[in-house]
């Protein structure tokens, strides 16, 4: 979520009323906004795309809830020390929140373990351990509309009698002290972006959510009539016409199990239309296609701790095979693919099949990748079920990521267009007609050098390092993985310098090269990324015969607030992760709003850029799809690149020989003997054609006016990706809502002067 404070006040629309007044008591706003501290409560694009579309369902009037765990620990704090990342505990709570407030009035019991008892009456989930679970409510106001959604996090809390009756041996001590392992369970975020790893705590975490979310969920729709005359609701028939679930990812999968055990054990439903309301209630986004990241639990775990979800996960699949065996007779290969259950070694439970199935509607998250979705990674799904599979392709909100962290940006294109742009992004486009407006031209120019002052001066104090404000500033900021290709980058890093040596004469345009993000803390591979890029860094940094040309930073501690910073600043955009493995990115389309131009591969939301700017006003490289599945097709071998680049020959027996580690040698070999070996994502691919297109990037930097031209064709063209876009789509093709642009009225108003301003006359 990053932080609240300046957020609040543009939504409320009291920003300059804020800082006037905090200017009168002689204080700094910009000050106090630095003493909040980030809330990091996800790992990298899924986590931030939820806290976008969290602002666009208040913004569109959406009645719409957001519910996560309230971590005590959030992201862990990226410490550099000699080159490596060192993690630090994220103590985010340690001074209190002010924006949550604690319902203890809505406090819910979560089970877990215990056993399964058949009954005359239907299944009992017996001698259970509990945790209750108590809500944090965090307001999230929509933009000038009055608006204030809740986004609910849960926290554990142990019982009273937790572990006392077990200890009827007078250990009282102890069994006070084990209500820890009870509230371990919003304890602290695992750190993986994009890996699965199958912890009994964060399975327990997955259900903890799901769990109490349902009960809360069921709560408020009984509670709420929806034109029912029973004091309470016990039929569930409108259940799906007054409640949507999206899944955000596999992680909440749990939910289609836990709503059936709620339905069938509890509300006494038959199987069949607890099962037809559950599949029209649910949604689910997949956000990646690589394997590692595919959540697969162990059957025995989930036996262990969720015993009776287990059996109906297993009815579920049964009912589900039997279906495919009656269109599919004696295709037992595909009954295999399609199973919810994986045997062979571990037996797994596939929590992508249990969403797809019980789910009545499929999304990828870019339109590459929606298709990468129903042709490759469920293919078997979307042949049987085609109409259940769509795109959604992501999106940002334009308040965070324009309105305060580029004031001069947004405050440039509302004199040219108005300020409606903010709710309508789409309106951006109004901006093409100023592509060849000199002033224009010049005073976007203008805000980027301000913004890159700014950043330099950041930089300086942060990092000793003297940067030339005028050199280009090439920006790679995202989570560190194989994937993204952050060694890709760092081999052009290496590529420069070693041409700056060779010709130190010859005319080069300056560039600092700024790369961050955090690797997962048990990702040796991303940990070595870090150790050389940082390596590699210190012997730019450090030679006098580059001097200004040539400066590498890596960006400690990367998280939303500083994103808000280096983004604004930042020229050049890289996006140059292996096509196909990117579900869409979406800090491509901060860079592009904020006047980057973008370097990267026809992947993820690149394409639809592409297809927005048109591709010339992109620097796009290297592999499509195709060739990629071509070049897996014939084998990559990634020797006959280094035998015939000398360029890329140089680098790597630099890294190899101990250049950039001259105390240890062999520092790197691992980095090394992956590329060569190892390398599913085609570095040394790809290094040619990307070297290429970088020389075309600094030549057209030198023409300040055709490169500031291309920004405002960038910008004009991001519209799409505004994430209130993204929310109507989801809401009209999915959800089955509409959105609502009608402002309620301020609390000091009374609501019957409003009554005059609704259409109809009736009140909003």
């Amino acid at each position: 979520m990053g932080r609240t404070l300046q957020n609040t006040m543009i939504n409320l629309g009291l920003q300059n009323a804020c800082d006037e007044a905090i200017y009168q008591l002689g204080l700094d706003m910009e000050e106090l906004e630095e003493i909040e501290e980030d809330a990091g409560l996800g790992n990298g694009g899924l986590g931030r795309l939820a806290a976008c579309f969290l602002d666009s369902m208040a913004t569109l009037g959406l009645a719409a809830y957001g519910y996560g765990i309230r971590y005590e620990y959030g992201i862990f704090n990226q410490k550099i020390r000699d080159g490596w990342q060192v993690e630090e505990a994220d103590d985010w709570l340690r001074h209190g929140n002010p924006w949550e407030k604690a319902r203890p009035e809505y406090m819910l019991p979560v089970h877990f373990y215990g056993r399964v008892e058949h009954t005359a009456t239907g299944a009992k989930w017996v001698d259970t351990q509990v945790v209750l679970a108590l809500p944090y409510d965090t307001p999230v106001p929509g933009y000038m509309n009055n608006t204030v959604n809740t986004m609910r996090l849960w926290s554990a809390r142990a019982p009273n009698d937790f572990n006392l009756r077990d200890f009827n041996v007078g250990d009282y001590i102890q069994a006070v002290l084990d209500r820890n392992l009870a509230e371990n369970i919003s304890r602290v975020l695992y750190p993986n972006d994009n890996f699965f790893e199958g912890k009994e705590l964060r399975l327990k975490q997955e259900y903890f959510v799901v769990a109490a979310t349902l009960q809360d969920i069921i709560r408020r729709f009984k509670a709420s009539k929806f034109g029912s005359t029973d004091s309470v609701r016990t039929v569930f028939d409108s259940f799906p016409d007054q409640v949507a679930i999206q899944l955000n990812d596999t992680h909440p999968a749990m939910a289609i199990p836990e709503l059936m055990r709620i339905f069938v054990d509890i509300e006494k439903l038959p199987w069949n239309k607890a099962w037809d309301i559950t599949k029209r209630t649910f949604a689910y986004t997949n956000h990646t296609v690589l394997p590692e990241a595919l959540e697969r639990w162990p059957v025995d775990l989930v036996e262990k701790l969720l015993p009776r979800h287990l059996q109906i996960i297993y009815e579920i699949n049964q009912r589900h095979l039997d279906h495919i065996a009656s269109l599919f007779p004696n295709d037992v290969d595909r009954l295999r693919r399609m199973s919810l259950i994986e045997e062979g070694g571990t037996k797994r439970i596939n929590m992508a099949h249990l969403c797809i199935v019980g789910s009545h509607a499929v999304n990828g998250v870019a339109k590459i990748h929606s298709e990468i979705v129903k042709t490759q990674v469920f293919e078997d799904f979307a042949a049987l079920e085609p109409e259940k599979f769509q795109n959604k392709t992501n999106g940002i909100t334009p308040r965070r990521w324009l309105l305060l962290c580029n004031p001069g940006l947004a405050e440039l294109i509302a004199e040219k267009i108005g300020e409606d742009y903010v709710r309508d992004l789409s309106q951006l486009t109004k901006l093409h007609e100023f592509v060849d407006d000199d002033v224009f031209i010049r005073e976007v120019a203008k805000v980027k050098q301000e913004n890159k002052v700014k950043f330099a001066l950041y930089l300086e104090k942060e990092y000793k390092v003297k940067i030339n404000p005028s050199s280009m500033f090439d920006v790679h900021v995202k989570r560190i993985h194989e994937y993204k290709r952050q060694l890709m980058n760092c081999l052009h890093i290496i590529t420069m310098y070693n041409r700056i040596r060779r010709d130190p004469a010859k005319l080069f345009v300056p560039r600092t090269v700024i790369i961050g993000g955090k690797a997962a803390p048990g990702y040796h591979m991303a940990k070595m990324i870090i150790k050389l890029i940082n390596a590699v860094a210190h012997v730019v940094n450090n030679d006098p015969v580059v001097g200004s040309k040539l400066k590498a930073i890596f960006l400690e501690n990367y998280r939303v607030s500083l994103a808000e910073k280096v983004i604004p600043a930042t020229d050049l955009s890289e996006q140059i992760s292996t096509a196909g493995t990117e579900a869409s990115g979406t800090g491509n389309m901060k860079f592009m709003l904020n006047g980057a131009l973008t370097i990267g591969t026809m992947d993820g939301a690149n394409v639809e850029m592409a297809e927005e700017a048109g591709e010339e006003n992109l620097f796009i490289f290297g592999m499509r799809v195709e060739d990629v599945t071509e070049l897996d097709r014939k084998g990559y071998n990634a020797q006959e690149y280094y035998d015939r680049l000398p360029e890329l020959k140089q680098a790597i027996d630099q890294i190899k020989s101990g250049f950039f580690s001259p105390k240890e040698p062999d520092l790197f070999k691992d980095v090394v003997n992956m590329l060569f070996h190892h390398d599913r994502f085609k570095v040394f691919a790809d290094y040619e054609a990307y070297v290429k297109c970088q020389e075309k990037v600094s030549e057209l930097y030198l023409n300040s006016k055709a490169w500031t031209k291309m920004v405002i064709r960038n910008i004009a063209a991001a519209g799409k990706f505004s994430s209130d876009r993204t929310i109507k789509e989801y809401a009209r093709d999915i959800w089955h809502v509409e959105p609502s642009d009608l402002k309620i009225p301020p609390p000091n108003e009374p609501r019957d002067a409003m009554e005059d301003k609704t259409p109809n006359g009736t009140a909003a």
